[in-house]
């Protein structure tokens, strides 16, 4: 099979096209004729060597894929409802870029009503992330107020979407006035320019002093202090990315008096139980939005498989809104 290799770490060019052994689909699993892969900000940290893979999995980065099943017991695939052929997508530890990858069947699932298997593989990694951290470990509930920082990345526009869906006020930041734009567009309520203005007062202004109640936060350091200002009583801080550092100082007490939380996230490492729970709640909860037309896949823009370098120096940019797509058949 084709493959994207990390030939050494380093920028983006150490991507390169390699031919490698076809895998095989163990106890549980299926091997998926890959006819897409999402590209995601982990790829990057993992072609900088800082994000190695989880033990067991493979060394070829990718997180989710969309496909169609070649191989698997067929016992196991009847019992979840699924049949050689089918078109999925799927959520998985490594291996994603690459024309065949070995997926978890209880992280497989089917590709949405109307969904091409381009827009299907930008669906996992994001929405399986959110729905663990905003909906399950942040609790947020329908006319609760959620902060998104960095709306307009692959995370930033399905939680946009997902909040506005059920019930929630969405606000966002974003580092341009066309990215806040962007944000609007897809449903956000507010879109703070985080560069032009301190989103912390902000947030309280636009909630009337009360504060969000939900925080998604990408950025940790010097951020988790001022979400803290602007959160609510009882408000929950979710942790998923370390961008602008691991430490944090902030008001222990105010924690105490206003008894916040503080909690987070990874999920790359998390057992296959674990996210085949998350993948059963969102075929249940999220996948009839999809096919419904009420929340859509964001796309910046599709890459040939073999251009997986420049779809990095893409993602390291910062220039888009929403997702990145490597295609298998460009």
């Amino acid at each position: 099979m084709r493959a994207i290799e990390i030939t050494r770490f380093g920028k983006p060019e150490v991507l390169v096209e390699a031919v490698r052994p076809d895998p095989a689909p163990g106890a549980g699993e299926v091997l998926v004729r890959v006819r897409a892969s999402g590209v995601n900000r982990p790829d990057v940290l993992q072609r900088k060597g800082a994000y190695a893979p989880p033990p067991g999995a493979s060394d070829l980065p990718g997180l989710e894929i969309a496909g169609e099943i070649v191989a698997g017991d067929a016992a196991e695939l009847a019992a979840a409802g699924f049949a050689l052929g089918d078109a999925v997508c799927g959520l998985v530890a490594g291996g994603g870029y690459a024309e065949l990858c070995v997926v978890p069947l209880a992280q497989c699932l089917p590709v949405p009503d109307g969904l091409s298997l381009i827009e299907a593989a930008s669906l996992p990694e994001t929405f399986f992330t959110v729905w663990s951290n905003v909906f399950d470990r942040g609790r947020l509930q329908a006319g609760e107020t959620l902060l998104v920082q960095g709306g307009g990345s692959g995370i930033g526009v399905t939680a946009i979407q997902l909040g506005k869906a059920l019930g929630a006020t969405v606000i966002v930041t974003a580092g341009s006035d066309e990215k806040c734009a962007a944000c609007v567009a897809l449903g956000a309520d507010h879109a703070i320019n985080y560069r032009t203005q301190d989103f912390a007062e902000e947030v309280k202004r636009l909630t009337g002093g009360r504060g969000a109640d939900v925080v998604l936060d990408m950025v940790a350091g010097d951020y988790v202090a001022r979400e803290l200002s602007c959160l609510a009583d009882d408000g929950r801080i979710v942790i998923i990315a370390v961008q602008g550092g691991v430490k944090s100082e902030f008001n222990a007490g105010e924690v105490l008096r206003r008894r916040l939380t503080i909690t987070g996230s990874t999920l790359r490492p998390r057992p296959v139980a674990f996210k085949g729970a998350i993948a059963a709640a969102l075929r249940e909860k999220v996948w009839p939005l999809l096919a419904a037309g009420r929340i859509k896949p964001v796309i910046e823009r599709v890459f040939p498989a073999a251009q997986a370098a420049e779809a990095h120096a893409l993602m390291e940019s910062s220039q888009h809104v929403g997702k990145i797509v490597l295609d298998w058949a460009a």
